[in-house]
């Protein structure tokens, strides 16, 4: 049967089964908000008449600038449903970059948290935005005021647009690591095949008896999907506001009995120090799993929270897959192997999702599945763009489909993809690859190190040669050499980086990674 897949169709399902499913939100005092899934719809279809009822039309670009709470999960349903076009702003992006993305989409109208409207405002006067709706406090003079537009809303009048499941639903830029930040559209079909696939129970097994907390920003790539798998199948959704650090998280683990959380490495490594520092202090007796995407999880990490009873789950994506790729499932043939074994199967990036495949690219065409061949990893699948936006970035796409996506890896016999590096970031010593990734992971089990950054510096005879960057934990102290000889056991003796120097804190983007072209920048200088 010729049924769309559309966001509108998770907004039906959400308010006729999942009406009485919560959404809590972290308000700006700090307290706790309450709401339901009935509630969230109600108001998204008061949305779409408030949008009506300043011009918006189908396929016009509607902003939001602002962080994880039941308005911006009202966006999220609300704005696809009249056939605009969410466009989730990243907030932590410079003025510049920001202007520069308003105006590529061509951005008609902005919801942005009032506590972000100094932010906003630093960048608003050089894009096409012409209304601009504020959550959360008053609209200053010229802006509408987010709560009064909705109560001026009349829900009856709120028709179902038929949608075309192909047509746009939102979009997401790029980080802009290199070149100019590139848009990608996800068709109405892309999210909810999305949504499905990342409830599976070999991917991320959003169902309705969990309660989950996306700590990955709602401005950062469809919150991983999680906004709309959650609403699909009416988890209790728990979202954190601007409050990211470890107290504030662990206080919403603890008393919303969260089972499922998502977010960087960066985000989890300071709950777990703080799970470490008071055993027992914290009941995260609830949470059974906690996704890390957007860098690789160090196994330190993994086995950290495996004293705290909590599974690390491994999931790698990009923007350019809306953005689950792959998941890291210990698979069903290890379900009886020994600790270590599950361990090193769970630190690898996994196999794709449903709806997404995967091969790698070398020098001489395909590498073989055999966990030794490096390549540049290409996907496809349901979940993947076709282009970018206005035709940029044409060379990462083959002529038959595939998309490049700049990750060097190795592919197990069974699908399992390892990421071994980002192409810009491998280092080539005397003809050789050494993988940054796994240097990094290895000086972030030593108990002192809280993060350390691996790049590539040029030498004379070898060509380049890895330098390591390293943050100390608090109050901990290590040398250099104690550090090299803890990789010397597991690595090759020209693996390891020739000068390991100490930081206060390592440069980062915009969505936490580590801002590895700073870093090579600063130490080619001297």
């Amino acid at each position: 049967m010729d049924f769309p897949l559309t966001v509108h169709a998770i907004v039906r399902r959400a308010r006729s089964l999942h009406f009485a499913r919560e959404v809590v939100s972290r308000l700006p005092d700090g307290s706790v908000g309450r709401t339901t899934y009935g509630a969230v719809v109600e108001r998204a279809e008061r949305l779409t008449v408030a949008l009506g009822s300043i011009g918006i039309a189908p396929g016009d670009r509607v902003a939001t600038f602002g962080w994880n709470h039941a308005e911006h999960l009202e966006a999220y349903l609300g704005v696809p449903s009249c056939g605009a076009v969410l466009h989730t702003l990243n907030v932590r992006l410079h003025p510049d970059e920001l202007a520069y993305i308003a105006n590529h989409a061509g951005d008609r109208a902005a919801i942005v948290d009032a506590s972000l409207l100094p932010q906003f405002e630093a960048f608003r006067a050089r894009t096409p935005i012409e209304h601009v709706i504020v959550v959360g406090g008053e609209a200053p003079a010229g802006m509408l005021a987010y709560e009064e537009l909705l109560a001026a809303s009349d829900p009856a009048l709120f028709v179902e647009v038929e949608l075309d499941e192909q047509s746009a639903a939102s979009c997401c830029y790029t980080s802009g690591t290199t070149g100019m930040p590139k848009g990608v559209l996800y068709s109405h079909r892309c999210l909810a095949l999305h949504a499905l696939s990342v409830s599976t129970v070999d991917s991320l097994a959003v169902a309705q008896r969990e309660t989950v907390l996306p700590v990955v920003p709602m401005f950062h790539v469809n919150a991983w999907g999680l906004p709309y798998a959650a609403a699909m199948t009416g988890a209790k959704l728990v979202l954190p506001a601007s409050r990211l650090d470890a107290a504030s998280l662990l206080e919403l683990i603890v008393t919303e009995q969260v089972t499922l959380a998502a977010g960087v490495p960066t985000v989890f490594l300071p709950i777990l120090e703080a799970l470490d520092a008071a055993p027992g202090r914290h009941d995260v007796s609830a949470l059974h799993t906690v996704v890390i995407g957007g860098a690789a999880a160090p196994r330190a990490l993994i086995e950290g929270f495996d004293r705290h009873g909590v599974q690390v789950l491994h999931a790698w994506g990009m923007t350019e897959m809306a953005p689950i790729g792959t998941v890291g499932r210990v698979p069903a043939e290890l379900a009886g192997a020994p600790y270590e074994t599950q361990l090193s199967a769970r630190a690898k990036q996994g196999r794709p999702v449903p709806f997404v495949e995967a091969r790698a690219r070398g020098d001489e065409g395909l590498v073989p599945w055999d966990g030794a061949s490096y390549g540049e990893l290409e996907v496809r699948g349901a979940s993947v763009a076709a282009q970018y936006m206005g035709g940029d970035g044409a060379e990462s796409f083959t002529a038959d489909g595939w998309f490049r996506t700049g990750d060097v890896v190795t592919i197990d016999p069974d699908g399992t993809v390892v990421i071994q590096d980002r192409a810009k970031d491998l280092i080539k010593s005397g003809g050789e690859w050494i993988s940054s990734v796994a240097l990094e992971n290895a000086l972030m089990g030593h108990p002192a190190v809280a993060e350390a950054a691996v790049v590539a510096v040029p030498h004379e005879r070898w060509g380049e040669r890895p330098l390591a960057v390293v943050v100390l934990r608090d109050g901990a102290t290590v040398t250099a050499d104690e550090l090299r000889a803890e990789l010397e056991p597991r690595f090759a003796r020209w693996w390891l980086p020739d000068e390991i120097v100490f930081a206060d804190a390592i440069p980062k983007t915009a969505t936490g990674k580590f801002r590895k072209t700073a870093l090579r920048d600063l130490h080619r200088r001297g």
